[in-house]
């Protein structure tokens, strides 16, 4: 396999340094930053994040900040979640939306107070696209991106790990919740959220300088929870139907695509950019949308392309995201697929380059 050329538009991270002494095997781009994808290898990383605990690089999750007299106007523009009963200290995962209502990101929204919020986004330049919505309408609102790189704590041993670093209040947190918790003399947002099912916590540190601290600590803290470096596990967030944008959806997908809809307040959105689009994809209905899919077989191959999902000669759809699970012993899988053949049961022929399989539509999917 070809190397990755290092340069400065491909920027490492404040936790590089950790990451690259824990024994990374693996990077992909996302962000124009490194993000580490394997260790000892993807069943064993994903054995180990289901017993243990595990802490995660994930600066790669820039945030955009808004602040200002105008920001909690311009963060109801971008979104068709409603946010104005939504209070300082909560998070909000939302649908970020185009004039079409075609997604643009699926970020977790950070209310720091009335007038300061940060967006924590996937994969997408969506700094540039905020910047535009606030220029183009003149809006009272500084955007930019802070030096926050988020740190990820994941695994049924969390509580105990970030207690022993943070203290015990941080037990307390609610999901999709936040507090303040000090670290060297620095107050950190810690967030109960995170890139898994296994539940743990997202910790933004604010400041670079502070970030090898930090790392050490909990590896220090969490020697005898058996903690080690890790990273979003593909096996596992397909199982628990967690999407990858750019992945599995795209600026052509709408939130009701995506399975989206329940964050979608199209009545009550008022200001939402994309909210008439969407006001009539709700009327009517998607006329496909993600579903997940039990491939037949041995274990598929590494799916770095979509593959088309056929009734017959007829394409219906495509699977976006497939693995072995080693737990649930068969071949997981996201897929969009179109009305006509989305109930449960349906069974499709899904073109793999190892060759034609069985895929059947899920009721749900696995965790």
């Amino acid at each position: 396999m070809a190397l990755i050329s290092p340069s400065r538009r491909l920027r490492r991270t404040p936790f590089s340094d950790g990451v690259e002494a824990a024994g990374v095997s693996a990077y992909t781009v996302y962000n124009r930053m490194l993000l580490p994808t394997v260790f000892e290898s993807v069943e064993a990383d994903y054995a180990h994040l289901k017993k243990h605990v595990q802490v995660w690089d994930v600066s790669v999750e820039r945030q955009v900040e808004l602040r200002g007299p105008d920001a909690a106007r311009l963060m109801q523009m971008l979104t068709p979640r409603d946010l104005r009963g939504m209070l300082p200290g909560r998070c909000f995962y939302i649908p970020i939306v185009d004039e079409t209502g075609g997604m643009l990101n699926d970020p977790v929204a950070v209310k720091l107070a009335e007038d300061r919020w940060w967006i924590s986004i996937a994969d997408s330049d969506l700094l540039l696209w905020v910047k535009g919505i606030a220029n183009g309408y003149r809006l009272d609102v500084l955007v930019d991106e802070p030096d926050v790189s988020p740190l990820a704590i994941q695994g049924p041993k969390s509580d105990e790990l970030a207690a022993r670093v943070f203290g015990e209040g941080v037990r307390d947190i609610k999901f999709f919740r936040f507090g303040l918790f000090e670290f060297e003399g620095r107050e950190l947002v810690v967030a109960r959220s995170g890139y898994s099912k296994q539940g743990g916590f997202e910790i933004y540190v604010e400041g670079s300088d502070i970030a090898m601290p930090i790392w050490e600590a909990l590896f220090r803290a969490g020697e005898d929870l058996n903690v080690r470096a890790g990273c979003p596990n593909g096996i596992e967030r397909i199982e628990g139907g967690l999407l990858s944008f750019g992945n599995d959806m795209t600026d052509d997908n709408t939130p009701h695509e995506c399975g989206l809809g329940r964050f979608c307040d199209t009545q009550t959105a008022i200001g939402c950019i994309g909210r008439d689009a969407l006001l009539r994809v709700a009327k009517e209905g998607p006329v496909q949308q993600i579903r997940a899919l039990e491939i037949d077989g041995d274990a598929v191959p590494l799916c770095d392309r979509a593959w088309g999902l056929y009734a017959g000669e007829v394409r219906v759809g495509q699977v976006t995201s497939a693995a072995w699970s080693p737990d649930f012993k068969t071949n997981v899988a996201i897929g969009m697929v179109r009305m006509t053949h989305w109930d449960t049961g349906t069974i499709l022929d899904v073109r793999t380059p190892d060759g034609e399989r069985a895929a059947t539509v899920q009721a749900g999917f696995w965790l």
